[in-house]
C-alpha cells in the first residue's frame, strides 16, 4: 500500500505563489493533483507521467496552464506543484494522486478513478 503526503499548502494573498509537495512512500507510475471546493466535484489539475526514468510528459488543465508547474524527484518519489499568480478561484482542498498500475493515457488523466491512491488533502486559500 502506497501512501501519499501532502504538504505546503496555506494563505497567500491574490497574484502570490505557493508550492505544494507530495511525497509517495513507493514508486508510481502516475502522480498529479486534483482539488475540490465544498460542494463542487473534484477538479483536475495537473499530472505527470514517467514514461521511463527521464522521459516524462505533463499535463494541466486549461484554468492553471500558463500559472503552474508540475515536477518531480524521482529519488525522492515526490512531485511538486509550483503555483503561481494565485486568483481566489484557485481556493480549494488540493488532493495529490497517483496510479501505481502503469502510466495514465493522456485522455485519462482528468479522471479520478484513474488513480489509486490519494493523499489527505491540503488547503489552499487565496485572498482577495
Amino acid at each position: 500500500q502506497v501512501q501519499l503526503v501532502e504538504s505546503g499548502g496555506g494563505l497567500v494573498q491574490t497574484g502570490g505563489s505557493l508550492r505544494l509537495s507530495c511525497a509517495a512512500s513507493g514508486r508510481l507510475y502516475t502522480m498529479g493533483w486534483f482539488r475540490q471546493v465544498p460542494g463542487k466535484e473534484r477538479e483536475f489539475v495537473a499530472v505527470i507521467n514517467w514514461i521511463s526514468r527521464s522521459v516524462r510528459t505533463t499535463y494541466y488543465s486549461d484554468s492553471v496552464k500558463g500559472r503552474f508547474t508540475i515536477s518531480s524527484d524521482n529519488d525522492k518519489n515526490t512531485v511538486y506543484l509550483q503555483m503561481n499568480t494565485l486568483k481566489p478561484e484557485d481556493t480549494a482542498v488540493y488532493y495529490c494522486a497517483a496510479n501505481g498500475r502503469g502510466v495514465v493515457p493522456a485522455k485519462s488523466v482528468a479522471v479520478g478513478a484513474q488513480y489509486d491512491y490519494w493523499g489527505q488533502g491540503t488547503q489552499v486559500t487565496v485572498s482577495s
